[in-house]
């Protein structure tokens, strides 16, 4: 189901919403009637291009160019523009000769990102996984870029059953300064509560367990992931092509032969 406000794709029990006028976020992901995502403009899932987390100061370089964006959250730049603009929808299941179930958003990158590109989001559902791919192109100059995906999942699944628990195996965390930035030592995983960058070589995998409803596995070939679960609402997994400050101190060139892609899968099953 489309429309100009959301799309809607069904498989099984499971359904996810796309707002592509609200930054092109999952604004709802069901399975078998529960409600995984916190619910809110703000929230859902959102996409983070072309950078992830926070850029100090809000400053990058690009070659001899030195780029200052919006400080949308001082003293700092954070999560992309993506996430701020209206998207185009430009494949349905509904449209003729389309097969999988999947849908097709794009959205040109403009001011106050300086360097023109698209950005392509593929939503795919099927019955026990969602799957999510990212596309960065330029139209012109080469330019730093991060991509990844910011979901807020419930903490509670509100059916009167336990708050949800994290379990991951990190091969580092990256010490976090006083101004939520990594210091660019690599450092054993501390325990929670979490608002910090893990580095996991072989691929991102996050399990979330609502203990007796649900487990649903966060996986991607990327080796970072950023976990925030400091409010009492809701936690949040995030795989991402980066580490926060990233267009810094790992930058990834998208060229006009080489994009930039990502990709994640979220499957589940019923406990």
């Amino acid at each position: 189901m489309s429309s100009d406000e959301t799309t809607t794709l069904t498989a099984g029990d499971a359904e996810v919403t796309v707002r592509p006028e609200n930054g092109c976020r999952l604004g709802s992901l069901r399975i078998g009637g529960a409600e995984l995502l916190r619910q809110g403009d703000k929230y859902g899932a959102f996409p983070m291009v072309p950078w992830c987390g926070r850029i100090r100061d809000g400053r990058f370089r690009n070659g001899g160019d030195s780029v200052q964006m919006p400080l949308n959250s001082p003293p700092h730049a954070i999560h992309g523009t993506v996430r701020d603009g209206k998207w185009r929808t430009a494949r349905t299941p509904a449209d003729k000769d389309v097969e999988s179930n999947e849908a097709v958003f794009t959205y040109d990158l403009v001011d106050p990102w300086p360097y023109p590109g698209k950005v392509t989001q593929i939503v795919e559902l099927a019955e026990d996984r969602l799957t999510l791919r990212f596309g960065v192109e330029t139209y012109g100059d080469s330019f730093p870029a991060q991509a990844g995906w910011h979901p807020w999942f419930k903490r509670n699944l509100g059916n009167g059953g336990e708050d949800v628990v994290i379990d991951f195996s990190a091969a580092w965390q990256e010490e976090r300064g006083a101004d939520h930035l990594p210091t660019g030592r690599r450092i054993d995983p501390l325990p929670g509560p979490w608002d910090d960058c893990f580095g996991m070589p072989d691929g991102v995998r996050v399990t979330l367990t609502w203990p007796g409803e649900l487990e649903l596995t966060i996986t991607s070939p990327e080796q970072w992931v950023v976990v925030y679960d400091e409010q009492a609402e809701a936690v949040c997994v995030e795989p991402q092509t980066g580490p926060p400050n990233g267009l810094n101190s790992e930058p990834r060139l998208v060229t006009p032969i080489e994009p930039l892609e990502a990709t994640t899968t979220w499957s589940w099953r019923r406990l």
